[in-house]
């Protein structure tokens, strides 16, 4: 039989979105976790020790692979997912670059283990730095288990730029959370050392949703559909400092975008507090012609076919499942005042309840949101301090706020004022 994986011709494997894949353990995690997905498993587990400095194992149990696959697989630019430059317009896998295994291979100690499930023996292949050093017949179950151990072994400047097991597990938590939200069908487990931090039990996707986020959260959940989405946002006493709350999807494949994360908050209009973002699970619906997933090498990012209309649909879609739902919302509005130095002063309006009402400009003929208020709506200079979350105070005068890998110090009466200043202007 003709093996499935095989090697990218150059002409092919020039216009994939090349560059580093394995930066931290969560990437690897990420790349064996989406191959378990495509290869169609209703389980995957997730072992790792020291936060996946020492350990990762991924086990599932797949359609797994052949020895002849299972050797090829290892090479730069395996694939089974694409075979011609007109497959990259269609994408409908999570993984298709043929570089996962094959980058993490040259930085650890890799053991692939492999069964499908008509063959009588599996196999074993062992890795060290990028080069297969043993193949092996191998008793095992219908599946795949890749064990990766001793990441950056060979290549001790980039452990250097690690963060502690704590901080490195912690993004793998939030990346098999993000992941297990868009296959609600499929049973995720991650284990820390003997701790099982995670079960998420395959089900409905209202309840993988309680499974991740809690009960209460998802008792406050609202469904929204539309013709190029589906997904749940929380009433907007649900909210935080920073995006840590928005989970976006293309296709079920996790996603960020900038433009998509302001379409979701202009769904919320009036409800939602300045400075505050929603907690918000959004799928876009796409066929796959229309979106470009070979922009990232981390896949991370897309690029649409429509960006105009896409975001125009989020907005409409949030804004009118808010409007038709039955709950009672509570508005809080905040105004800022700087009156300079130790003298600002902060005036809250008084609370109330109040169901979403759409607003109208009285110029508004349609029923959508019209394109021209979303042009208006303008990118701020500095995206990257969107992401900040406040995490203390100093003597009462300078905010502690936290993005990504680095910590900001801000003058809070300072900031007040520009705050003011802007609102003004």
């Amino acid at each position: 039989m003709a093996p499935k994986i095989k090697i990218m011709d150059e002409a092919l494997a020039s216009k994939i979105a090349a560059g580093e894949v394995v930066e931290r353990p969560a990437s690897v995690v990420k790349e064996l976790v989406e191959n378990s997905i495509d290869a169609g498993a209703a389980e995957v587990t997730v072992h790792v020790a020291e936060g996946g400095r020492r350990l990762i194992k991924v086990a599932d149990n797949g359609e797994g692979m052949d020895r002849t696959d299972a050797t090829i697989a290892l090479s730069r630019h395996a694939t089974s997912k694409i075979s011609s430059e007109k497959d990259l317009n269609a994408i409908g896998t999570l993984g298709f670059r043929g570089e996962a295994l094959w980058s993490i291979a040259a930085v650890s100690r890799v053991k692939l283990i492999t069964r499908r499930a008509e063959d009588r023996a599996g196999t074993l292949v062992r890795a060290e730095g990028g080069t297969v050093v043993e193949v092996l017949d191998h008793g095992c179950p219908a599946g795949t288990i890749v064990e990766v151990g001793d990441l950056f072994f060979n290549t001790p400047a980039r452990a250097r730029f690690l963060r502690t097991p704590g901080t490195e597990f912690s993004r793998i938590l939030d990346l098999v959370k993000r992941i297990a939200l868009a296959y609600p069908e499929i049973r995720f487990r991650l284990f820390h050392g003997p701790s099982k931090v995670l079960d998420a039990r395959a089900g409905r996707m209202d309840q993988r949703l309680a499974d991740i986020f809690g009960t209460e959260t998802a008792g406050k959940l609202i469904h929204v559909e539309g013709p190029v989405m589906e997904g749940f946002v929380a009433s907007p006493q649900v909210s935080f400092t920073s995006a840590k709350g928005i989970f976006t999807y293309v296709n079920r494949r996790a996603v960020t975008d900038r433009g998509l994360n302001r379409s979701i908050i202009l769904g919320y209009g009036q409800l939602l507090d300045d400075s505050r973002y929603p907690f918000a699970f959004v799928n876009l619906r796409l066929d796959p012609s229309e979106v470009d997933v070979n922009v990232h090498p981390a896949k991370s990012e897309v690029r649409f076919r429509n960006p105009r209309r896409v975001y125009e649909e989020v907005r409409a879609a949030i804004k009118n499942s808010l409007a038709g739902s039955s709950m009672s919302f509570e508005r809080k509005r905040v105004f800022d005042y700087g009156y300079g130095g130790a003298s600002h002063r902060q005036i809250r309006i008084a609370e109330h309840r109040s169901t979403y009402m759409p607003e109208r400009t009285g110029t508004e003929t349609q029923e959508h949101p019209s394109t021209e208020a979303f042009k208006e709506q303008k990118e701020p200079l500095n995206p990257e301090f969107l992401e900040m979350e406040v995490v203390g105070q100093l003597w009462g005068e300078f905010l502690v706020a936290e993005g990504g890998d680095e910590f900001y110090i801000i003058d809070q009466h300072a900031a007040a004022e520009r705050t003011a200043f802007e609102r003004l202007k």
